[in-house]
């Protein structure tokens, strides 16, 4: 084995980490007798030579190696080596990423290219690894084999004729999973792997085989579901219940995000290094990330050289060669499916094996870790048919299987955050198991809760009863950073409930003030007034050092909230005290809240009026902005923020811009300037820029038309857009402001819905949309508008 391997010239080569002269070590880790010593390797190849999922000059040349290791019974856990080379081998460039590449990519692209080359043709291998000894070996083949082999027919065949003789669960999972990888890539194939799927689905003898076929038939070809599929998928999590005995059973699944189903383990280990192009996220949404199915670039082909390889049953009510009856006991009721082959895999001292050790913990006692994973490839499947997604998701919060529940309040939540709809019951149920008293149910649920914002109101009593049995829950510390409120602390807050004041009251008094508390105080408004005497005592103890911004920031974000006037003092003391390091933010922050406070803060005019003076330009425009929000004084104030509008940072000049439209017609004399702006290549500088326009001529017109135009080319400003036209609506029924108004609330789909991850307010930003747009074409204080 590894003939030639000391001939390549490894030292001249780099990966992620500097000269790739330790890759023959890790190549002969790999072939190691000693489990700890295989981790290690596989830990470090991931890490190190296929880092994030980058391929290098030595990924290349490592290629022909691992193929020796995978075709060698004699090696162990070769299964994590066939996924390391589907990894490597499984990107695919796809046209557009071609015309993107620029010049400093195309070295990487073409490594790209030919990884994907040089793993296609040895894909052959992994034919005969389908019925290899080794179950972790059978696992890890079938989507090496969609991924990689240049023939999807003779692929499907195989996976049809392996499966009714599978002795393995989680294996037979896998070879569903493989042929819905194979319908996504080659579409032809799609109508008949859809009406496979369909009769697998319908006469499997397995609760969790017949789910993995709707889940891949989701997938693949949606329209063959059921139209009871609600129902079906219900019954058939009831069965697996039944057939483990883990209806009631309290132990922790892997519904934590990352992937869960078949052979997971190392999967979850590696995902903080690259994907493996093994089973993707089934879930995008739920997990934060894309479910994205890349293969090496092949033949389309779609003959079958004269046999239907889809259509192999040898009689009625037959599905492949042999039925799906085995006789075998592999997948029997009541046993762990691939149990055999995880007890195999030892933890190893690496981030890999300190992964997998924690993933085996999380994961005991639980039969079938693998449903989770099918659940979230079906909702994926089920995209936007959000009445059946949420009507799924509450007979899993129903369940008596915190397992199912810990991942359905996850899937909720990624469900929420893309799709537009009816969500109270959902969140209701969500809101059941924040008193839970298994740890990860219960913070799941308050995280999701706490992302909802207005949304979480069906849950609102129940994280107040959590917020007064647990005291603990309000306040996390990590090492190293600030604290920050618990996640039942903010979600109550943001529903604007007072219940939430005397967490927050607490917090106030602890030797290091939240970071969060002052957004939480915001939140709260009017309600949070009793908190003003703390907060301003909090600050006057502010040290002016250089941690000054870092313990201040949060208690004039609260003041500001407030608008409490009566803090003019101690928001001054900070102001003209503030240190050199992190100044600027301080300044920022301190001329916000004495912005917010308007002429309750008039003994703060003298020191805005000097400020006027700085050298530096965003100082300037910050003071005049709450000069003008303090005293009134258009006349003062005007030359600076018509000064800010030629300053050389967008950012600025944005400040000057959205402070001038507050002035209105009094700042009417810069309007060519602000015009000007309707050209600028920023495109936030040309929405405030357009916004100060309309406001300060009162004229609509162009204003409308630019604002209108970047509405289109960019869904971030639409809230700002709406803002605007909300403010001066009704917008005249007809108009193109009202067609795109009433399309953004047909659609289903949140404006910021991202395939590749989420923020925090991503739902509420979404959801503020759709109230502007209606009050928008109603006009203020009118009728509801759908």
């Amino acid at each position: 084995m590894f003939s030639g391997i000391d001939e390549v010239d490894w030292a001249s080569m780099e990966h992620a980490y500097g000269p790739a002269d330790d890759v023959p070590h890790l190549l002969r880790g790999l072939a190691s007798d000693d489990p700890a010593e295989r981790e290690a390797a596989l830990d470090g190849m991931y890490g190190a030579v296929h880092h994030q999922g980058d391929v290098y000059a030595c990924t290349l040349a490592c290629i022909p190696f691992l193929f020796e290791l995978v075709v060698d019974p004699g090696v162990r856990d070769r299964g994590g080596v066939v996924e390391l080379l589907t990894s490597i081998g499984g990107f695919d460039l796809d046209e557009d990423d071609e015309a993107e590449i620029d010049e400093d990519e195309i070295e990487g692209a073409a490594n790209y290219a030919m990884a994907a080359a040089a793993v296609t043709a040895g894909a052959e291998v992994f034919v005969g690894l389908i019925s290899d000894e080794d179950p972790g070996v059978r696992l890890a083949a079938p989507l090496a084999l969609a991924t990689l082999h240049r023939h999807p027919v003779r692929v499907l065949a195989l996976l049809r004729e392996r499966l009714p003789v599978e002795p393995d669960e989680e294996v037979r999972l896998a070879l569903v999973e493989a042929a819905g990888r194979v319908a996504l890539r080659h579409r032809p194939l799609a109508e008949r792997v859809g009406q496979w799927l369909g009769r697998l689905a319908d006469r499997a003898d397995s609760p969790g085989l017949r789910l993995a076929a709707l889940a891949q038939l989701a997938r693949c070809s949606p329209d063959g579901l059921p139209g009871d599929v609600v129902p079906v998928v219900s019954g058939l999590l009831r069965e697996m219940r039944a057939a483990t005995d883990g209806g009631t059973d309290p132990g922790r699944d892997g519904a934590d995000g990352a992937a869960t189903g078949p052979e997971r383990t190392a999967k979850n280990a590696r995902a903080v290094g690259p994907e493996p192009s093994g089973p993707a996220p089934a879930d995008a949404e739920a997990a934060g990330t894309t479910a994205v199915d890349t293969g090496a670039p092949d033949s389309t082909d779609t003959t079958t050289d004269g046999t239907d390889a889809l259509d192999l049953a040898t009689g009625p009510g037959t599905i492949g060669t042999g039925g799906l009856d085995s006789t075998t006991d592999a997948g029997a009721p009541g046993t762990e499916p691939g149990a055999a082959h995880r007890a195999e895999q030892t933890a190893a001292p690496t981030l890999l094996g300190q992964l997998r050790a924690l993933f085996a913990e999380e994961n005991a006692g639980h039969a079938t870790p693998w449903a989770a994973d099918l659940l979230r490839t079906l909702h994926v499947g089920l995209d936007d048919r959000v009445a059946d997604r949420t009507a799924l998701l509450a007979d899993q919060l129903r369940s008596p299987d915190r397992h199912q529940r810990i991942d359905a309040v996850r899937m909720s939540g990624g469900l929420i955050r893309a799709w537009r709809g009816s969500y109270e019951e959902l969140v209701a149920l969500v809101g059941e198991q924040v008193s839970d008293p298994e740890p990860r149910l219960a913070d799941a649920a308050s995280h999701v809760l706490e992302e909802l914002f207005s949304l979480a109101a069906p849950a609102a009593d129940a994280l107040a009863a959590r917020l007064a049995a647990d005291p603990g829950s309000w306040v996390k510390t990590w090492a190293g950073g600030p604290p920050g409120l618990g996640s039942p602390v903010k979600a109550l807050a943001r529903l604007g409930d007072p219940r939430v004041l005397p967490a927050l009251a607490a917090a106030l008094e602890l030797p290091q003030v939240p970071q969060d508390v002052g957004a939480a105080v915001a939140h709260l408004g009017e309600a949070a007034r009793p908190l003003a005497g703390a907060l301003r005592h909090r600050l006057a103890e502010v040290a002016l050092d250089e941690e000054a911004y870092d313990r201040a920031s949060p208690l004039l974000a609260g003041l500001a909230g407030l608008r409490a006037g009566e803090a003019a003092p101690e928001v001054l003391r900070v102001l003209r005290g503030a240190p050199e390091y992190r100044g600027e933010w301080l300044r920022t922050a301190a001329l916000r809240a004495l912005g917010s406070f308007g002429p309750a803060a008039r003994e703060a005019v003298p020191e805005l009026r000097t400020l006027l003076r700085s050298p530096v330009a965003a100082a300037r425009t910050e003071a005049a902005e709450a000069l003008w929000a303090v005293s009134g004084d258009a006349e003062t104030v005007l030359p600076v923020l018509s000064e800010g509008l030629r300053a050389d940072q967008a950012h600025d000049r944005r400040t000057a811009a959205a402070a001038l439209g507050a002035l209105g017609p009094r700042a009417e004399a810069v309007a060519p300037r602000l015009r000007a702006l309707l050209a600028h290549g920023e495109l936030w500088l040309r929405v405030d820029a357009a916004i100060a326009l309309w406001r300060v001529t009162g004229r609509p017109g162009e204003a409308t038309e630019a604002l209108l135009a970047d509405w289109e080319r960019s869904r971030h400003v639409r809230v700002r857009v709406a803002e605007c036209l909300a403010g001066t609506g009704p917008v005249p029924e007809g108009s193109a402001a009202a067609h795109v108004l009433r399309s953004e609330l047909a659609s289903v789909r949140r404006h910021n819905a991202m395939d590749g991850g989420y923020g925090s307010h991503d739902i509420h930003e979404d959801e503020k949309l759709l109230a502007l747009c209606r009050t928008a074409l109603r006009g203020p204080g009118k009728g509801t508008t759908t």
